[in-house]
């Protein structure tokens, strides 16, 4: 039966995913294991009877994945040695395999590594074809990358040889003089081949150097394939997020918001999700919280709304994330028991009783000036068209158009273009009548979601994380909850959207809320 999808691949997010080899996409990380085994066990023996020290063999659980794993040969040859406190000289390219030297025994552990795969043969992993076959089929550019001489044999071997667009490897490497991981070289040479940039990539790796050079090379996502059962030497290594199969990554489908199924009308199939699990329910706020209005200073939180999230909060962890400044929603909401995350997940208000670590977030200070200045630059260049408003957040400057004649509103997109060309660090994103610069960092609804219950200890399975929202903003949220936990889109726009379920107001939005409370 294939596992639960718990990662989401976007194609509207991101253009390329890169692959790793072994132990990703082909089953022949036993095989070097081994390979690495023999070599190492008769090279320690003898310097143990030359030297008279004690033999300690080469353990595949402690001395494989940290020190050789996905690293180029010559670079795990150094690593391993170097634990042992053993120092051997360099050699040649050319060293015969009986060479004691670094190049002598890669050569060896490669010969040794040829004969169990002549024997063997390789294998890939049915759920990473399928992957790889899905991400392209929605467009979605693949390349192949090895710290091997032998991928194309390996590849061969295995029958997807031709499964990708780029093949980065060994022998590129050494041609091009690229370091190995966890230098990022590789991924960024296979980044340039498939005409990606890096932040709208995927790494895919299995590796703790692997995963480290995909975080350092400013890579969109790192997913960690763990096939050892220790996950936790992925996450610390860089990786956003760790499976233990392929089958567990989607590439996700956009379905238009009023095909969904209605949440309500659903709730018995809803209802199956928490399954001895609590909801930990996060809540946009204008247009699901409040109905979308002509001046965003008159969205204000009914007497009844409040109720139902009071109610609600009682129960479970309740958080309203908003592209507002996190004291306007703390002012709207006014309940202490609420956790509030503004300027798409920025800022943050904790309630009392909850400890959240913010270290995370003292970094977005430095972006202040840079909106400071943005700021007063669109200022100057939109005053005169009729019906155009700044909104300034703390770490978001929003121009809303929605009272702006519809021929204007290129002046004011231009605008704010010309703006964002001056200040790099600046991003924009859009929403319902809106252009907004933020800070340009991996940063946004789904990544403040993700960080919030992982700094609660939320993400421990026991959790079904929920996202109820209805803008384009909230898309990178539905991203993340869906299939794990819940995601419901208010309204039934013709948009296409990542939510699972819909809801056609703000009125039955509250209705969800009452559920929930009795889930809880």
């Amino acid at each position: 039966m294939p596992a639960t999808p718990s990662v989401l691949i976007d194609p509207d997010r991101f253009d390329a995913v890169i692959f790793d080899m072994d132990g990703v996409i082909t089953d022949t990380a036993g095989l070097h294991a081994e390979a690495w085994k023999r070599l190492f066990d008769d090279f320690l023996r003898k310097h143990a009877e030359e030297t008279r020290g004690e033999f300690v063999p080469f353990d595949i659980e402690h001395d494989y994945l940290p020190y050789v794993d996905g690293k180029a040969r010559h670079d795990g040859v150094r690593s391993f040695l170097q634990s042992r406190g053993i120092e051997l000289p360099e050699g040649e390219d050319d060293d015969p395999p009986e060479a004691t030297t670094v190049h002598g025994l890669g050569t060896r552990k490669n010969g040794y590594f040829l004969e169990a795969m002549a024997e063997h043969g390789a294998e890939a992993f049915p759920s990473a074809v399928a992957l790889v076959r899905t991400l392209r089929d929605a467009g979605v550019a693949t390349a192949i990358i090895s710290a091997s001489r032998n991928a194309a044999s390996v590849l061969a071997s295995a029958g997807v040889d031709r499964l990708f667009d780029v093949r980065v490897d060994g022998d590129t490497a050494a041609e091009l003089g690229l370091a190995g991981k966890p230098d990022p070289a590789v991924f960024l040479e296979a980044a340039r081949r498939l005409g990606a940039r890096p932040e709208r990539a995927v790494v895919v790796e299995d590796a703790e150097s692997g995963v480290e050079a995909g975080r350092s090379g400013g890579f969109g996502l790192v997913i960690g394939v763990d096939r050892a059962g220790r996950p936790e030497r992925l996450l610390d290594g860089g990786a956003d997020l760790v499976v233990d199969d392929l089958a567990q990554v989607e590439v996700v489908t956009r379905a238009p918001m009023h095909s969904l199924p209605d949440a309500l009308e659903s709730w018995d199939a809803i209802r199956d999700r928490f399954d001895r699990r609590e909801p930990a329910v996060f809540l946009d706020y204008d247009g699901t919280l409040t109905p979308i209005v002509e001046r965003p200073e008159d969205a204000l939180l009914t007497p009844e709304m409040r109720e139902k999230i009071r109610r609600l909060a009682e129960r479970c962890l309740v958080a309203v994330v908003s592209g507002r400044d996190v004291g306007f929603v703390v002012e709207q909401v006014a309940l202490d028991s609420v956790l509030y995350l503004g300027s798409h997940g920025f800022d943050v208000v904790v309630p009392e009783g909850r400890q959240l670590h913010q270290e995370r977030l003292g970094e977005f200070e430095s972006f202040l000036g840079p909106l400071d200045a943005a700021e007063a630059e669109i200022a100057g260049r939109v005053e005169k068209v009729a019906g155009a408003r700044i909104e300034r957040k703390k770490y978001a400057i929003a121009v809303h158009y929605r009272q702006v004649a519809d021929g204007d509103v290129p002046a004011v997109e231009r605008a704010v273009d010309e703006v964002l060309s001056h200040h790099p660090e600046l991003r924009k994103t859009g929403g319902k009548k809106v252009f907004e610069l933020r800070p340009d960092i991996d940063w946004d609804k789904g990544r403040a979601l993700m960080w919030v219950l992982e700094a609660l200890g939320m993400d421990d399975g026991r959790h079904a994380p929920v996202y109820v929202g209805d803008d384009l903003t909230d898309e990178d949220a539905f991203a993340v909850v869906r299939g794990d936990g819940l995601a419901v889109v208010v309204g039934s726009d013709e948009r296409t959207t990542l939510a699972e379920y819909r809801v056609r107001d703000t009125e039955a939005a509250g209705e969800v809320l009452e559920r929930l409370a009795l889930l809880a």
